[in-house]
């Protein structure tokens, strides 16, 4: 398993069009990827899931990526929150 702890830059927190971006991007692997945001854990493929997160400006989150493209998708993945304007 790969997971990595993020902080959220955008001052909107993870708002709904960086949110669908990461979920679209997200769904371009087979591995299973979570987000995990105090204690709760959803699946990074689903967009009510994400959103229900209400993670905001501040706040660290972890995505968890585990199967056979878990390094790439970790990679693609934080990427596509870099491109987003949500990392730094």
């Amino acid at each position: 398993m790969n997971q990595k702890t993020f902080t959220i830059i955008d001052e909107m927190g993870l708002h709904a069009r960086p949110a669908s971006a990461l979920v679209s991007a997200a769904n371009d692997y087979s591995s299973a990827i979570n987000i995990v945001y105090k204690g709760k854990t959803v699946n990074l493929k689903s967009i009510l899931g994400v959103m229900s997160m209400g993670i905001p400006s501040g706040e660290e989150f972890d995505i968890t990526a585990e199967g056979a493209d878990q390094d790439a998708a970790m990679e693609g993945l934080e990427n596509k929150l870099k491109s987003e304007g949500l990392i730094a």
